[in-house]
């Protein structure tokens, strides 16, 4: 019987702080993902690609302003250099259009969702662009990225934390990379508004001080089976 290949992606994040990303790739479950050959994860020193010879990728904004703003021609070399700069972009987000996804972190972007992360692990390669200070260039928006997408209605200090949010969301996904591929079907928001339902282990009561008893619901320890998933179906928001 012939053998299913096994399918990898690969995820790039371009930034001026790559240390940042390194070591939350280099953990647990993407850790895991990296040997077994499922995930290859590279986090790059945009600074590398700037032009001059102070290795500054950022400059006053036109028209005045605070704060410095991050120039688009790092992002651009950097791209070109790691063979990610499409000769032609596409607005659709269906992988079939290209194999490859560009996507700048921006706090104005799209809000990442569940969804999303099924979509994005369809791609076989993402490009996370990380801004910084007063935020990027808008031709990188314009011309570089594929689209822009924010983890909450807030603003970060960059664009590594959202980053590696969307990068370790979209890993989970990936075939082999979680020990367990069942868990992903009773996983929070893999229905639309149901959250997973709550979880115990031991002890059966858990005693933190004199006269205090935080016990786990009886229905968990009657082995009643049918019970034990009507109560989580219930406690998750799940119809029956």
């Amino acid at each position: 019987m012939r053998k299913t290949a096994k399918r990898k992606i690969r995820m790039d994040v371009l930034t001026i702080f790559p240390e940042m990303c390194r070591g939350y790739f280099g953990s647990s479950i993407l850790k895991r993902g990296q040997e077994k050959k499922l995930l290859d994860l590279r986090a790059h020193d945009l600074r590398k690609w700037s032009d001059n010879k102070h290795h500054k990728v950022d400059d006053k904004p036109y028209g005045g302003g605070p704060g410095m703003v991050m120039q688009v021609g790092p992002f651009y070399r950097a791209l070109k250099s790691l063979q990610a700069l499409k000769k032609k972009r596409s607005a659709s987000p269906h992988p079939r259009i290209s194999a490859s996804r560009i996507i700048l972190m921006s706090a104005k972007g799209k809000q990442f969702t569940h969804e999303d992360a099924i979509r994005l692990s369809k791609y076989d390669r993402l490009v996370f662009l990380c801004g910084r200070y007063e935020g990027v260039d808008e031709r990188v928006a314009e011309r570089l990225a594929d689209e822009e997408i924010c983890i909450g209605p807030y603003v970060l200090t960059g664009g590594e934390l959202p980053a590696m949010v969307v990068a370790d969301a979209v890993a989970r996904h990936i075939p082999g990379v979680l020990g367990d591929a069942a868990s992903l079907a009773s996983e929070s928001h893999a229905e639309e508004g149901v959250t997973e339902y709550p979880q115990y282990t031991r002890p059966e009561v858990f005693a933190p001080a004199k006269g205090a008893a935080w016990k786990v619901p009886p229905v968990l320890l009657s082995g009643d089976h049918k019970k034990i998933e009507e109560w989580r179906r219930k406690s998750s928001g799940r119809s029956r």
